[in-house]
């Protein structure tokens, strides 16, 4: 007998969905085309057709708890040949978006992100932040000694810096945290309601070795390759990400030298670095794999005048090439010996940097987490992906 559900509509959600670049929703009329055209799609339980029925009527809970929303890629083969041109590749994308906003506390840090409005009180945050605490600290200083050269911890304190960016790390740490255990319980419960799992519950040491297996899938993007639309991102999301993992890698290492060297005689070991020093490669190597990256994802986004670009994709693109730029406008105004300006640059970069740790839960980025996870989960679960 067929099981009865009870239809409750949230008109809310379908609005929001519709401002978050799933406006062509409606045109929808269930031909599960996008279904059978996408590379990606599991044998079972396929998506996107399915989404696109919850999202029509407003089924919030279908949505936000789903693991599927993040199997898709948003390769853009289900957008081409919808006949309806419903763009169910973007509505995922509106979907995806609003699931970061729930999962993501405080919700009004969150809702900020979305409003381009806001956009000058966040940057102000950090800005703000580092004036005050090193004028009270007295770890700021604005008339450096360049007598030996330029050295960014005379200008701000390397001490100040990790002041702030310290506990900012911790703070994205814990909102992902938070965030994750309740997507990780959502997903399961949707898949076991939905049959798309014969797990009961999930063990940690089970789900993960599945994390663990999936990592070479993420780190290859080789979901990218399967796909016929926009494959053309590949490169760009490859050269990005690889970029950012780079410069988190030369980070650890620069402050477990930095502070493992105060315990030296001779004292800390301070930058800059020789050029000729691996590490310095490896930065450099990386800044312009951010830059490159993300210009190529500008240049495609641009490109693809059908696809929805809204104000939240833009910001983490050129937030990352902002990062990317000022990185390495710091280090050749450095190396040029124009101290004004590489200071500024320098206090730039930091508060983009400030904004890529703190608000990240809360931007586009998070959805390589959550992408991940939902990854992980399917592993785990035995599902055909």
């Amino acid at each position: 007998m067929t099981e009865a559900y009870l239809i409750d509509p949230d008109l809310d959600f379908i609005k929001e969905v519709g401002a978050l670049g799933g406006e062509d929703l409606k045109k929808c009329y269930q031909c599960a085309t996008c279904s059978v055209a996408c590379p990606i799609s599991p044998d079972t339980k396929p998506f996107p057709r399915k989404e696109m029925i919850a999202a029509s009527w407003g089924l919030k809970d279908k949505l936000v708890g789903n693991s599927d929303i993040w199997l898709c890629h948003n390769c853009g083969d289900c957008s081409t040949k919808c006949p309806r041109e419903a763009k169910p590749g973007d509505v995922l994308a509106a979907v995806r978006s609003y699931t970061i906003s729930e999962y993501a506390l405080p919700k009004a840090l969150a809702k900020a992100l979305k409003d381009p409005k806001k956009l000058p009180i966040l940057l102000a945050i950090p800005a703000v932040l580092f004036l005050v605490v090193g004028l009270i600290t007295g770890l700021l200083d604005f008339t450096p000694d360049t007598s030996e050269g330029i050295k960014h911890y005379k200008f701000i304190s390397t001490w100040l810096v990790d002041m702030i960016m310290v506990p900012s790390a911790i703070f994205m740490v814990a909102v992902f945290a938070l965030g994750l255990k309740r997507f990780i319980g959502d997903i399961h419960q949707n898949a076991v309601a939905e049959g798309k799992t014969n797990k009961e519950k999930i063990e940690p040491v089970g789900f993960i070795i599945s994390l663990v297996k999936i990592i070479p899938t993420v780190l290859k993007h080789s979901k990218f390759s399967d796909c016929t639309e926009n494959k053309e991102r590949e490169v760009a999301h490859q050269l990005t990400m690889y970029g950012f993992i780079g410069c988190f890698i030369v980070t650890s290492i620069i402050f477990v030298v930095l502070y493992g060297s105060y315990l030296l005689p001779d004292g800390p070991l301070h930058g800059p670095w020789s050029q000729l020093n691996p590490i310095k490669w490896l930065a450099n190597l990386s800044g312009i794999a951010i830059i490159v990256g993300t210009i190529l994802l500008i240049k495609n986004r641009k490109a693809k005048e059908d696809q929805v670009s809204g104000y939240w994709d833009w910001y983490l693109v050129y937030l990352a090439f902002g990062l990317g730029v000022t990185g390495m406008a710091t280090e050749l105004t450095r190396l040029a010996g124009w101290a004004f300006i590489c200071y500024a640059l320098y206090y730039i970069h930091l508060m983009l940097v400030f904004s890529m740790i703190v608000y990240l839960p809360f931007s586009k980025l998070s959805h390589l987490v959550y992408r991940t996870v939902a990854m992980a989960y399917n592993e785990y679960a035995g599902r055909n992906f």
